[in-house]
């Protein structure tokens, strides 16, 4: 059996370290593809995620959807019928199961990863070790122990990989990364994240999902052996098996932001802290959270997230001794100290409320995936490289680290 069948039959350890053996034996190389090519692309995992990035790969050129694997039928469904409103000459592309088949494909150039958290390392080292390049959704590891197969699967292949922080390519976010650099707001020592939401998704009620019509095991991959429970396949954010909750699903983004614009690795300790307002009983990771961060050099992050009261959205602010810069995903605010000679800037690039999820513009999406063909295209470094996954990852494991052992916690 090949290194990448044995993969969706190992459990997490033996996943690990098959990965490293492969990349070690250098399995394949991704095909340097010319500005003239187009760029074949397959879908690994079509959830919605996916769909919704599906509208900006339409619309970057050079890039041709061409398959999707999915190991659920109802999404292959639903993803048609989205496909049929954005592409029409798309919605019968071909549709497996088993994403090793579509890796397989020698007319396949690169991957879009949509999957579960806990799919992500997994299929980016199989993507890596067949030749392909890799957009992976975040958190880019389930486990900080995914990180050196990830790196040694890349180096062996030189796969470009992409992950899906896409605030990396938001100019209105360049363009305060470019004013902390210039000390704008003097020395930062702060950051405050927030992601906070008034919505109901500990609700209880999803449609019927047949088990015949889902490969479940697949599903499941190198977690534990569990009955089906169509609950947990449909909201596998919040249980500690395939996501892990608030702090993987939404704060990676912001301290993505963090580490990027004070040029921070992950994080030396926290501090967590998690409560359940709406989700006991249905959710094992809390549906309220808070962490503290330190980094080395005396900068600390405080990221709150909720699902029961949306005050301030989604936002990151940085705290500096001459001001602050605010920037959400659509609106950038350099805010001077009182008696502080800096001026006060505003950079507001669509429309849309403060903290809002998404403006109209920019259209990260749109912006990310471009960066990441054009990378594709010359063989370089993208926007969010596998280390800056890695990282970013790391800090929402020690949250979480934090949070499930009920102590303040060190990295080393």
């Amino acid at each position: 059996m090949s290194v990448l069948n044995r993969l969706a039959h190992l459990d997490r350890r033996e996943m690990l370290a098959a990965g490293t053996l492969a990349a070690a034996q250098g399995l394949s190389a991704a095909r340097p593809i010319s500005s003239a090519d187009s760029i074949r692309l397959a879908v690994l995992g079509s959830g919605g995620r996916a769909r919704h990035l599906m509208r900006s790969v339409v619309k970057v050129p050079g890039l041709e959807l061409v398959a999707l694997a999915d190991v659920r039928e109802d999404q292959v469904t639903t993803t048609r019928g989205h496909l049929r409103d954005i592409a029409p000459a798309k919605a019968e592309i071909q549709a497996v199961k088993d994403f090793r088949a579509v890796l397989d494909r020698q007319d396949i150039d690169a991957v879009l990863i949509g999957s579960p958290d806990h799919w992500h390392a997994p299929m980016t080292i199989a993507a890596c070790q067949a030749g392909k390049h890799v957009y992976v959704e975040k958190p880019l590891t389930h486990d900080p122990d995914e990180a050196k197969a990830l790196r040694d699967a890349q180096a062996a292949s030189k796969s470009i990989c992409q992950v899906g922080m896409q605030q990396r390519s938001m100019p209105h976010i360049l363009k305060a990364g470019e004013l902390i650099r210039a000390g704008a707001i003097g020395r930062v020592h702060k950051v405050h994240l927030s992601w906070n939401r008034n919505s109901a998704r500990f609700k209880k009620d999803i449609p019927a999902i047949a088990e015949n019509s889902v490969d479940w095991r697949a599903f499941v991959g190198g977690a534990p052996r569990q009955a089906y429970d169509p609950y947990k396949m449909v909201h596998w954010r919040w249980f500690w098996d395939f996501g892990g909750g608030i702090f993987t699903d939404l704060m990676v983004h912001w301290i993505d932001v963090a580490h990027a614009l004070l040029d921070l690795k992950a994080p030396v300790g926290a501090a967590s802290v998690g409560t359940f307002i709406n989700a006991e009983g249905v959710w094992e990771t809390p549906d309220s959270v808070q962490t503290l961060l330190t980094y080395p050099g005396g900068v600390t992050a405080h990221f709150e997230g909720t699902f029961s009261n949306a005050r301030h959205g989604a936002m990151i602010c940085f705290m500096g001794t001459e001001g602050s810069i605010y920037c959400d995903r659509g609106r950038m605010e350099l805010i001077p100290d009182p008696n502080k000679p800096v001026k006060q800037q505003e950079l507001v690039l669509g429309q849309g409320r403060r903290g809002a999820d998404f403006y109209d513009q920019p259209d990260g999406e749109l912006l990310h995936l471009t960066d990441w063909v054009s990378a594709v295209r010359a063989g370089t470094r993208p926007s969010a490289p596998l280390e800056a996954g890695i990282t970013a990852a790391n800090a929402a494991h020690l949250a979480n680290r934090s949070l499930r052992e009920k102590r303040m916690v060190m990295e080393g």
